[in-house]
């Protein structure tokens, strides 16, 4: 088949069964540029489409991925870990978030989602993290309410935003050091809490090793965890939470 259009008018006419459209659409090819196979229909299997990994690829292989993906119809494009440098050197139209890392060709969605996910750091370093997943978050379309600075070092500051915790459809809970916030937080509210360990401490932190087990053998039950400093798969994660049955 040569598009999803040609899928359903089949369907409409009796020429194909609902789940023989559904088997095609969900087999759709991707496009081989030969250096790279961008995933057409990854939206319609997952909810979210593609996503560029900008790092480690060069700026003319972005430009030919996000085109191929505008071209067959992704209305928007992301475009991760994407450094300034890099970012000056694409011809595409695009919008760049410097501490994110994000790029996005393409439309800026408006939320699609009736919940409100809330970022909360540790401290002011983990602001590149948390602008990675709060940014991400935004940009497949839901609410975003950033609390910032609010570490466990003065637990009154966290205490201050009880009302945007406790209302919060899923919170992010991005800390190093020794990352207790996701615990403390993950004790406050009845949501769903992501925690993010960053790479920020001194020398027995081990580039967020430390954080990154704590979050893991947190005794707080609704805490889940991501990579280190992995800002996009929490943000990419607390939509699709942030999504159900809306």
């Amino acid at each position: 088949m040569s598009n999803a259009r040609d899928i359903l008018d089949k369907v409409a006419k009796g020429e194909m069964t609902p789940e023989e459209a559904e088997l095609q659409l969900k087999m759709k090819p991707f496009v081989d540029l030969g250096f790279a196979k961008p995933d057409l229909h990854r939206g319609l299997r997952q909810g979210i489409p593609e996503v560029i990994y900008g790092a480690g690829k060069t700026p003319e292989q972005i430009d030919k991925i996000a085109s191929s993906l505008l071209e067959a119809g992704q209305e928007t494009v992301l475009i991760t870990r994407l450094s300034e440098d890099k970012s000056k050197e694409l011809t595409i139209p695009f919008k760049y978030y410097n501490e994110a890392r994000i790029g996005v060709a393409g439309k800026i969605p408006e939320p699609s989602a009736n919940g409100t996910i809330v970022v909360a750091t540790g401290g002011t370093s983990d602001h590149p993290v948390a602008e990675e997943a709060a940014v991400t978050a935004e940009l497949l379309g839901n609410k975003v309410t950033r609390i910032y600075d609010v570490g466990v070092a003065g637990l009154h500051r966290l205490l201050a935003h009880k009302d945007e915790l406790m209302s919060a459809s899923v919170i992010i809970a991005i800390a190093g050091m020794e990352g207790a916030l996701a615990s403390v937080i993950g004790g406050l509210v009845d949501c769903p809490v992501i925690a993010v360990p960053t790479s920020v401490g001194y020398g027995a932190s081990f580039e967020g090793l430390s954080a990154l087990l704590s979050m893991m053998n947190s005794c707080a039950s609704g805490v889940t965890v991501v990579n280190i400093d992995n800002g996009f798969g929490a943000g990419y994660s607390a939509s699709m939470i942030n999504h159900i049955g809306g």
